[in-house]
């Protein structure tokens, strides 16, 4: 059995080893382990050395069946297996590739007008504020607003560097004027909180990759600290050391919601509906769709096109017969 056998945390281990050989982030780390686990158990602790593709298919039509997922979550869950059979089990199943792929519905990205973007940074203050002004204004991602570091944002030039983004890519993008004396004002704050950890032989930050024993002082210096760190130290949980991290999502994501609930907006959105709203907003005022492309990150521009349904002020720019009757 998978919990008394002396392989299982074997395995477990295998599998993070092997992550963080790929350069996996610690998210899609876990995501995948927690799937991995509930496949194990849901074949009542089998080994996936005695499984295969039909095991695979039992499992993720559960999923889809009597767990009613989405098609999203159902897809990380095959990813996941198929991370553990062919990058650490090295286990060749010929029909792996012919596990079915969850059909994700096409869904139109919500959008927020700029009245009711207004109406909704008004019910904000603080960090949350300058954290909610930078994802509509700059088009940040949730993530690449906390990851974030002091050295990425250029004041001179007014831009923002978002490394590591989706798909592992670098890209710039514009920092609004009037966010730059809240900015500058935050990056105070962080200077004498990384003052503080340093007097009492702390101040470390994550480094990705090697770069913190290619560089071994740079993750004591302020200009890799995170942008908006977080309140207490923490443990990080891969290399055991204390650490600030940034802050967590779960935090500004209530404030969010509560902003849109206080501001009255019948709509169900969410912090990455303020990207959706950069962008349907700079395509409104007439910048190129190429442009905008490269602003969000987006490798194909037929991501990007699907803000220009707004542009059409609905049904397609259609006039409607009643409103010449």
């Amino acid at each position: 059995m998978v919990s008394s056998s002396p392989q299982a945390p074997r395995l477990f281990d295998q599998i993070r080893e092997v992550a963080r050989l790929k350069h996996l982030s610690i998210h899609t780390e876990q995501s995948y382990l927690y799937y991995i686990r509930q496949f194990i158990l849901f074949h009542h602790k089998r080994h996936p050395k005695d499984m295969g593709v039909a095991e695979i298919r039992a499992f993720l039509s559960h999923m889809a069946i009597e767990g009613n997922v989405a098609a999203s979550t159902q897809n990380v869950a095959r990813c996941a297996l198929m991370f553990l059979y062919r990058q650490v089990l090295y286990i060749n199943l010929p029909d792996l590739d012919q596990v079915e792929i969850a059909k994700r519905p096409t869904r139109v990205p919500l959008v927020f007008s700029r009245q009711e973007v207004k109406a909704l940074l008004g019910q904000l203050g603080g960090l949350h504020h300058l954290m909610a002004a930078l994802l509509y204004g700059s088009g940040l991602r949730l993530m690449e607003c906390l990851r974030l570091r002091v050295k990425d944002v250029d004041f001179d030039y007014q831009q923002i560097t978002i490394r590591d983004g989706k798909g592992r890519k670098d890209r710039v993008t514009l920092l609004p004027p009037s966010l730059i004396d809240p900015m500058k004002l935050q990056l105070e704050k962080v200077k004498l909180l990384h003052k503080q950890d340093l007097a009492q032989d702390y101040g470390s930050v994550y480094l990705p990759d090697a770069l913190e024993r290619k560089y071994p002082n740079a993750s004591r210096e302020l200009a890799w600290q995170y942008f908006f760190p977080a309140a207490k130290l923490s443990v990080d949980p891969r290399s055991g050391q204390v650490r600030r991290h940034h802050l967590g999502t779960s935090m500004f994501q209530r404030a969010i919601k509560k902003a849109i609930r206080q501001a009255e907006l019948n709509k169900n959105g969410s912090c990455h509906t303020l990207r959706h709203s950069f962008a349907t907003h700079l395509l409104e005022d007439g910048y190129d769709i190429r442009t905008v492309q490269e602003l969000l990150g987006h490798q194909d521009v037929r991501t990007t096109m699907v803000y220009t349904h707004v542009l059409n002020r609905g049904g397609k720019g259609v006039r409607s017969p009643l409103e010449s009757v």
